[in-house]
């Protein structure tokens, strides 16, 4: 397709879109980059090529992929290939028809589609569900560089260089420099968040309500700068124009399209998503409010900003949106707009007109100091660690991909220099590198879970409340659950945990149900859940939902077990039978949850496999055997001492089978003396009927694997330890083949899809002492 246009008596212009390929001119192959789609396609390739090419050695140190899409812009930019520049005339003469226009276009629909979807995956109730402090700092962070800067804004402004800036764009540029350094960009801060694995923690959930609070007043002084320069530099009438023009934006995005969205929210059945119509509409929607700002000579971010927070996060429309729309713009259109505008850098322009930005530079510092003490202060007034309080105000003081577009929209406008441009590029590079590192240092949320108390079942005391966290994935879970739980003949104390994948949202949240709280949970599986738990007798229940993400659920759950003094939680293997005992899925998202446990957990741990059976029984009218596999170490003691607390259960009858190997063990061995103590309070307890014992001794792995099937057969729940230590017998031949290494070699051979048997596993790992 081609379009000839006509200028008044001038030449026709001739504007080509595709063409028909290299053998179009054989003497003169490149003449197909005269058309705008190959030269858009050769652009996009280059710079996915050498995006690709540098990360592959930058993942190699563990730095994400977002560097790499700026050192990919520097290489494509004036440093070497200088691509924009190339690309400028091969269109048309005519700058309207510029060859960078397609990329230029695509680089837009990237950043608006980034400001909408964030919009809308970040919490409103966020800001101000935290306490004051995030409040306060999230102030401070803005107010003290802020001021702080103007203050100094006019030092120092008699020897720069007029070819450099006039002198009313000196102290524009170095008001734009202010402003920007104050602001704290969502995008950022959830991106490092997100590499740093900590946005559920404390840590995140402050600098992300902070950043939201900074963010309102960012967006509110962006918008009276934008009419200050109007009045002052077209006219007074244009500047009262656009004001109207964004009140008016206002009002239709929250009076008419809000309703809209709530009329498709409850149109849309429970469970169900909604219609790809609606989410098309509410695309064209976006792009159509980034039109109106710019229009009325706001940033094009404006609108989309607005659209973004009117559309609730989460079902259905938040999660249709992140569906179709998140993977297009993080993987496609992020790295091209980045890249893009990270090509207008030139760094000789900083060597050259050094002298010009050096107080740009002492400016970009000061106002960073400023802005650490800011956010520093009120965490050390609060009795935040000092650690976590540096790390807290680093994290509000860095700059990444999301300020380059600030900054390019201020260089379009002619506010900033391309020397200031790129320095300021060079700095979010090096933040976006160096920060998850240097935080990584400063901030491990893992150590709260160290367990410097013993949290287990063995060091309880007599008279101590058996405490027990479950975790609920799906609704095959939940009769499992309740049919262990009734195990237990005396009161125990449960939190009960509902894991949701966070879809369409990018904050976790954690509900509790227990407290009055407006935050309703619209969902019928969860309200089944509750009422399901909640009818358990002799048991004190507390019950939360996290909507989290699934790298991070293992930080929901030690924090929930750090917090209610847990000594053991109960979560689901990922393996689903049904209930005539056939093998039906596995979930490798609860298994790689599960490892995460085992290595994290503050307390001790206990993988259920569920084959259908034992939540059949569950019931009063059936009784339980339990068998348990005793072979030694501290696993299978904790395994037994768990069972002990269901010997006065009546419909509960417990078998300990004592696994002997031939292998010859030392008797001052410290783990040999221990398991000998436990099974000699045992057998003392035997004269009550409460529990039987019984041996068997086994010479290999093949014999081991032979006993562990027969004794399947014999009862409902098999509990046992998932690490024997040093008294464990010969499992060569046995480890090669295991598929579940999280429940070891035992656990694996009573989980096995081939083991005809309907018995289901307990797996006990003891507290991991560090």
């Amino acid at each position: 397709m081609n379009t000839t246009t006509y200028f008044h008596g001038c030449i026709p212009v001739v504007f080509n879109i595709s063409s028909y390929g290299f053998w179009e001119n054989l003497n003169s192959p490149d003449v197909i980059f005269g058309y705008s789609l190959p030269l858009m396609e050769l652009q996009i390739l280059l710079i996915f090529i050498f995006i690709i090419m540098i990360h592959i050695f930058l993942r190699c140190i563990g730095i994400s992929p977002v560097p790499s899409y700026m050192l990919a812009g520097l290489i494509l930019g004036p440093q070497l290939f200088d691509l924009r520049e190339r690309s400028s005339g091969k269109l048309s003469w005519d700058p309207v028809l510029d060859g960078n226009a397609s990329l230029r276009g695509l680089s837009v629909c990237g950043n608006i589609m980034l400001a909408f979807l964030m919009t809308v995956k970040i919490s409103r109730r966020l800001a101000f569900h935290n306490g004051w402090l995030p409040i306060v700092v999230g102030i401070l962070t803005f107010i003290v560089p802020f001021f702080g800067g103007l203050c100094v804004r006019n030092l120092s402004t008699g020897n720069i260089n007029p070819y450099y800036l006039p002198h009313n764009k000196v102290l524009a540029e170095r008001t734009v420099i202010i402003s920007t350094q104050s602001s704290i960009l969502l995008p950022t801060v959830t991106y490092f968040l997100s590499e740093l694995k900590i946005l559920n923690s404390e840590l995140g959930r402050l600098v992300l309500s902070a950043s939201l609070i900074n963010d309102i007043f960012g967006c509110f002084v962006s918008v009276l700068a934008y009419l200050r320069g109007t009045y002052k530099n077209i006219s007074p009438m244009t500047a009262y124009r656009d004001l109207i023009g964004v009140i008016v934006l206002i009002l239709i995005v929250f009076l008419i399209f809000r309703p809209i969205v709530e009329w498709i929210v409850e149109r849309t059945p429970e469970g169900k998503p909604v219609a790809d119509v609606y989410v098309h509409a509410a695309v064209l929607s976006v792009i159509a409010s980034a039109v109106y700002s710019s229009f009325f000579n706001m940033k094009y971010l404006l609108g989309p900003f607005f659209m973004g927070i009117i559309i609730p996060e989460g079902p259905p429309i938040g999660s249709a949106l992140e569906a179709k729309y998140e993977a297009l713009t993080m993987n496609v259109l992020i790295p091209i707009s980045i890249a893009f505008s990270t090509m207008r850098c030139d760094v000789m322009k900083i060597i050259y007109e050094y002298d010009d930005i050096m107080y740009n530079i002492f400016l970009i510092a000061f106002t960073g100091v400023l802005k650490m003490a800011a956010g520093m202060v009120p965490c050390l007034y609060c009795k935040v660690p000092l650690k976590e309080a540096i790390a807290a105000s680093l994290l509000l003081c860095t700059k990444s991909f999301s300020e380059i577009f600030l900054y390019e929209s201020t260089l379009d406008d002619s506010y900033i220099s391309q020397a200031t441009y790129t320095f300021l590029i060079i700095c979010a590079l090096i933040n976006s590198g160096v920060i998850p590192t240097a935080l990584a240092g400063l901030y491990d949320p893992k150590k709260k879970y160290i367990g410097y108390q013993k949290r287990n079942i063995i060091n309880l005391k007599p008279n101590s409340d058996l405490r027990i966290l479950t975790c609920v994935h799906k609704p095959e879970n939940i009769s499992a659950a309740i049919s262990f739980l009734q195990l237990f003949p005396s009161t125990i104390m449960v939190t009960v945990l509902h894991l949701v994948k966070l879809i369409g949202k990018i904050v976790p949240v954690l509900i509790s149900h227990n407290e009055k709280t407006k935050r309703l949970v619209n969902n019928s599986y969860i309200h089944t859940t509750n009422l399901a738990f909640s009818k358990l007798e002799s048991v004190t229940m507390n019950m939360f939902t996290a909507h989290t993400h699934e790298n991070l659920m293992h930080d929901e759950i030690c924090m929930l077990a750090l917090e209610h003094a847990t000594s053991m939680i109960i979560i689901p293997s990922g393996r689903k039978w049904a209930i005539y005992g056939t093998f039906e899925s596995e979930d490798e998202a609860i298994r790689r949850l599960n490892k995460s446990l085992l290595q994290n957990a503050p307390c001790s741990i206990g993988i259920l496999v569920d084959r259908g059976q034992f939540s059949c029984r569950g019931t009063k009218r059936y009784h339980i055997n339990v068998g348990v596999l005793f072979i030694g170490g501290k696993d299978d003691r904790e395994a037994l001492s768990l069972v002990k607390k269901m010997k006065h259960n009546p419909r509960i009858k417990v078998t300990v089978i004592q696994v002997i190997s031939n292998r010859e063990t030392e008797a001052t061995d410290w783990e040999y003396i221990l398991d000998h103590e436990v099974l000699e309070d045992l057998r003392n307890t035997e004269a009550s009927n409460c529990i039987s014992y019984t041996e068997r001794i086994v010479t290999g792995g093949p014999e081991v694997a032979t006993t562990v099937r027969l004794l399947s057969e014999a009862y409902d729940l098999m509990v046992l330890g998932r690490d024997h230590g040093m008294a464990q017998p010969d499992f060569d031949g046995l480890k090669e083949w295991t598929e579940l290494p999280e429940l070891g070699v035992i656990g694996d051979l009573l989980a096995a899809r081939d083991l005809d048997s309907r018995v289901s596993v307990l797996v006990v790992q003891q507290q991991q002492q560090t």
